[in-house]
């Protein structure tokens, strides 16, 4: 994928690194053709400041004047007389010819010389340099005078570094504030500060899809509540004509085929009623939490199924883990309807897949600074391959037996959403049975004293 702040630093960077590598390369040779020219003025400066007790032959080789300051381990000195005899020559370099008076490279013995030459009055005097020695010398001049141009680049790399990154910020915060936006959160987005004009007609879409997104989920919403609304009333008044008509003798027909027209109006309500509270759940993206003792709601839940429960000569219980008497370990922020329904929906689910004469278990947890609460049963579970999609709308496996509708567990999981709580579904794996698992549900606050 095309980065495009990596483009940006890339080629910012590159085309920084290589104006300096040519600004480099010029600057370092004009820094050695200029020390070459030093070191050519520095040949005839000796030359001129040589001594001149050093024209006749009697001073010949037998003294050697000091010539420390000079450096004569880099310089070559040899003078002649009038009579053209050699009268001194610098130790331990090596004899060169006399040549012609004016500065010339020469090559002796496999090795470059820089040499002058000046003729004066009583002697004729030469002055050499190897080149080498001066190539060395300009090198080490010229990258004495690249250090700026280095330090010049590090701090525009990094100042390169800092404006891509501060110029990019908007993209990013834009990126973040998508990245963090739950599913249901379709309203405009908005900076705290200005907006760059170049991002702003990215902004301007952006909002525009989620407006057109917002007025779509919205008509689906209402659809299904509006369908559903209109479909509970007639069909409660159905079942009331079917009741009535079977006490009165109206309705002739075999029990049977009148219990299964009542079994299919039944689910037919009940589909009704599901899709009335996922409908609710949908418009419902954040509500108003308050307090809310869990306990009580299980408790409630608990009463509320028992008849089906002893109908079925089911075991429902309810079990309180880290319980006090004086005090309500399991009072959550968040809807009380909401909460009731998610309880409802499971329990409801528990009881209806649990063969007759099974067990299920309400397990109230605090721990870790969250509460939570488990659905346990004994009855068949479902399949593993299966576990990833129970929640999702309309869902059913293909070897669910009895009668439901595929949206209990996907209103549960939506209403553990909203709740900011994870809805796990396992298999128990110390016998058959399934485990539904809500944890991560707020406290309530704990009051400060004063």
């Amino acid at each position: 994928m095309r980065s495009i702040k990596r483009w940006l630093l890339g080629w910012l960077i590159c085309g920084f690194a290589v104006a300096s590598a040519v600004a480099g390369y010029g600057i370092y040779h004009m820094a050695r053709e200029e020390a070459s020219e030093l070191f050519d003025y520095e040949l005839r400066a000796v030359a001129l400041s040589l001594p001149a007790n050093l024209s006749s032959a009697a001073g010949a080789l037998a003294t050697s004047p000091d010539f420390t300051d000079i450096g004569e381990d880099l310089i070559a000195i040899e003078i002649w007389d009038q009579a053209g005899q050699l009268v001194y020559r610098s130790e331990p370099n090596p004899i060169l010819d006399r040549l012609p008076a004016g500065i010339r490279t020469i090559e002796r013995h496999e090795k470059h010389w820089r040499v002058f030459g000046l003729q004066q009055s009583q002697r004729f005097i030469q002055v050499a340099q190897p080149v080498s020695v001066r190539e060395a010398l300009a090198a080490r001049l010229a990258l004495r005078t690249l250090w700026p141009l280095a330090l010049l680049l590090s701090a525009t790399v990094v100042l390169v570094l800092v404006v891509v990154a501060r110029a990019l910020a908007p993209v990013g915060g834009l990126s973040r504030a998508l990245a963090t936006r739950s599913l249901d959160a379709l309203e405009p987005l908005w900076f705290d500060g200005a907006v760059p004009v170049e991002i702003q007609p990215l902004l301007h879409a952006l909002n525009d899809l989620l407006a057109r997104l917002n007025a779509a989920s919205q008509a689906q919403r209402t659809f299904v509540a509006d369908a559903a609304h209109e479909l509970r009333s007639p069909l409660a008044a159905l079942k009331l004509q079917l009741q009535a008509a079977e006490r009165d003798g109206s309705l002739k027909g075999e029990g049977q085929t009148l219990a299964r027209i009542e079994e299919r109006l039944n689910r037919i309500i009940r589909l009704v009623q599901q899709l009335l509270a996922l409908a609710r759940e949908d418009a419902q993206s954040s509500g108003t939490m308050e307090s809310v003792s869990l306990r009580r709601l299980a408790e409630q839940t608990v009463g509320d199924f028992s008849l089906l429960a002893e109908d079925k000569e089911i075991d429902l219980g309810l079990e309180c883990e880290s319980l006090l008497p004086e005090v309500d370990l399991f009072e959550v922020r968040g809807e009380p309807h909401a909460l009731t329904v998610l309880l409802n929906n499971l329990v409801d689910n528990a009881i209806r897949y649990t063969p007759r004469g099974g067990r299920v278990d309400v397990i109230l947890r605090r721990e870790a600074g969250a509460i939570g609460f488990e659905v346990r049963d004994n009855g068949p579970g479902i399949p593993d391959d299966e576990l990833v999609r129970v929640c999702d709308r309309f869902y059913r496996g293909m070897e669910t037996q009895g009668q439901g509708s595929g949206l209990g567990l996907a209103i549960a999981s939506r209403i553990a959403q909203r709740h900011r709580a994870r809805l796990t579904l396992r298999n128990r794996g110390e016998g058959p049975g399934l485990s539904v698992t809500v944890a991560g549900l707020e406290p309530r606050p704990t009051p400060v004293a004063h």
